[in-house]
């Protein structure tokens, strides 16, 4: 390939139609289809990429691109191989029964009404955060908590947004999930080799988050109860969850600590679910055969679930890699991060965050509130302007990662989330007469974490709360010298 990068039949623009045909794609699973499956999103990019392929005037460099630049790219296989470790651990956390636990000390308490909503979503920030997985926080958290919430006071409606801002929390703050594992590895540094260390990323964040969902949790407690008469949980009640499912706080404690110790995500996922196996199966929460086993054949256990359950996700991550891959080999990406660095917007410090701000609600509203892809998608743009101002790869990728996760992540009849939560409403409604559907303009307003979000970063770009830079040894500081 030359200097011009990849040509193709139509002009340059032309190298921009595989991530429009997937995004148009995504959106018609999503709001038209109500399909959310990660396999099919990857065949929908693979598709996406063979069609390009027919454009290019040079097909082998066309596909050379597509896993050199792509797919192959060290980014993309250290995101996969994560991602692989992460579904073990993440396996374990669910199997445990760890969120019914909180649900058995909520009624235990005499927690009711706003007050339950709001240890709903004390708990289930909990449980995202040690997860990492927003998607399955929300399957494993609803049955519990939902109609439970219902029985005990709560307001259906922002309950069930309750819910979802504590998966949305921990999607966002989780050193393991897969949004901060792409917006951390999506920025790299100017003076140095490597991209934005994940330990460092989740400790820039964090103040921003805390105070979000400090906010956020008021408005649950006050805007949380049905203010009508109690019903008996008995959900609760005779519910086979116990107290000693809470000792796996400590696997969670000792990912955290040793993440932000050494500041190497190797290092702590192992720890975690190390932990986890030995204080499992010396509690009884676990048996043997609950970690690994052989049944007629057939692999059981929660690692091989974990590890195999995370495989969908892998194949859309390094598909949309592809798409990504074939952006960079074209030079489209650095003609759009070109235009946008040259925009007067961003000839300032705020105004790059800005751009960044504004490009990452754009991309993911474009995919359908799924954070992850759009990360992937707008990080290496993200990443250029944020270079040409030197900002540190901690604040960009704080930007990215936030910014994703406000308003376009609630976008009714559009975004992922809000489709999967009415599904599980939906399915819980054959089990529980009493449940009603929700409406999905109703949930999003009631969306008071990513709302919450939305303000406080912003507030963030407009004073410069946490605004960073890199200095020549990589180093992270608050100012630049004047030149």
């Amino acid at each position: 390939m030359d200097n011009e990068g990849l040509i193709f039949r139509g002009g340059k623009n032309m190298a921009l139609l595989p991530m429009l045909l997937f995004i148009v794609s995504c959106s018609l699973f999503f709001s038209v289809f109500h399909v959310f499956d990660m396999t099919a999103l990857a065949m929908l990019a693979f598709l996406a990429i063979m069609i390009g392929a027919i454009f290019s005037r040079n097909v082998s460099h066309y596909w050379k691109a597509v896993i050199s630049e792509g797919i192959g790219s060290e980014m993309a296989v250290t995101i996969a191989t994560i991602l692989l470790i992460i579904g073990m651990y993440a396996k374990m956390i669910a199997q445990s029964g760890v969120a019914d636990s909180f649900a058995l000390l909520a009624n235990h308490l005499g927690l009711h009404g706003g007050a339950f909503t709001l240890f709903t979503f004390i708990s289930v920030c909990i449980v995202a955060t040690a997860t990492g997985t927003s998607v399955g926080t929300l399957f494993t958290a609803f049955p519990v908590f939902y109609p439970s919430g219902i029985l005990l006071g709560a307001d259906p409606v922002v309950l069930a947004s309750a819910i979802l801002c504590g998966a949305i929390f921990g999607d966002n703050i989780a050193p393991i999930s897969d949004t901060t594992v792409a917006s951390s590895s999506t920025q790299t540094y100017k003076h140095k080799p490597g991209s934005a260390e994940i330990a460092g990323v989740v400790a820039a964040r964090f103040r921003f988050a805390i105070v979000s969902a400090i906010i956020a949790g008021a408005l649950f407690y006050f805007l949380g109860s049905n203010n009508i008469p109690l019903a008996e949980s008995s959900l609760v009640r005779d519910s086979q969850a116990s107290y000693r499912s809470l000792w796996m706080l400590v696997p969670m404690a000792v990912l955290l600590i040793v993440a932000m110790k050494t500041r190497n995500i190797f290092k702590a996922i192992p720890s975690g679910i190390l932990t986890g196996i030995i204080i499992g199966l010396l509690s009884g929460i676990f048996n043997f055969t609950d970690i690994f086993a052989l049944d007629n054949g057939n692999v059981t256990g929660f690692l091989y679930n974990g590890f195999h359950e995370m495989v969908s996700t892998i194949l859309f991550v390094l598909s949309l890699f592809g798409i990504i891959g074939i952006l960079r080999a074209s030079k489209t990406m650095d003609r759009i991060s070109a235009a946008i660095c040259s925009s007067r917007l961003a000839q300032s410090a705020q105004g790059a965050e800005w751009c960044i701000a504004i490009g990452s609600i754009i991309a993911t509203a474009l995919v359908g509130g799924v954070t992850s892809a759009s990360i992937l998608a707008f990080g290496p743009v993200a990443n250029e302007i944020g270079l040409r101002k030197s900002l540190h790869p901690y604040r960009r990728a704080v930007l990215v990662d936030c910014f994703a996760m406000t308003l376009a992540a609630i976008i009714p009849f559009l975004s992922a989330f809000i489709f999967i939560v009415s599904a599980i409403i939906s399915s819980l409604q054959k089990e529980y007469p009493f449940i009603q559907p929700v409406n999905p303009i109703d949930l999003s307003l009631a969306a008071f974490y990513p709302l919450t979000l939305f303000v406080v970063m912003s507030f963030s770009i407009i004073v410069g709360w946490g605004r960073s830079f890199e200095s020549k040894d990589g180093s992270l500081v608050k100012s630049l010298p004047l030149n």
